[in-house]
């Protein structure tokens, strides 16, 4: 299995932006799909964006234009960039790989502590 480790969290303000790395050890990334998913309090965890290994990338209708998903082979490590961010964004967001070739899903079974997001009004 990976080891993932989210940083990059904090306090921004609306159409603000932040990029959250997601770094990986114990394995390479390059073999696994990796994806964004984020949590806030009373609602489901919630797909972000997920990069696959082919580098094929899934966005949602509410991140597609605003969130772009990348990955740097050389570091080991996934980002995820947030442009334009809404009070409605401020969740806990999480990484998570699989590398089985499953797509992009929220049954991964490596995931990271999480970063705390908070956008401001």
């Amino acid at each position: 299995q990976v080891q993932l480790v989210e940083s990059g969290g904090g306090l921004v303000q609306s159409g603000g932006s932040l990029t959250l790395p997601c770094a990986a050890s114990g394995s390479r990334l390059d073999d696994y799909i990796v994806g964004w998913f984020r949590q806030s309090p009373g609602k489901e965890r919630e797909g972000v964006s997920c990069i696959g290994s082919d580098g094929t990338l899934y966005y949602t209708d509410s991140t597609r234009g605003r969130f772009t998903i990348s990955r740097d082979n050389a570091k080991n490590t996934v980002y995820l960039q947030m442009n334009s961010l809404k009070p409605e964004d401020s969740a806990t967001y999480y990484c998570a790989a699989d590398r089985r070739p499953l797509g992009c899903h929220y049954n991964m079974p490596d995931w990271g502590k999480g970063t705390l997001v908070t956008v401001s009004s």
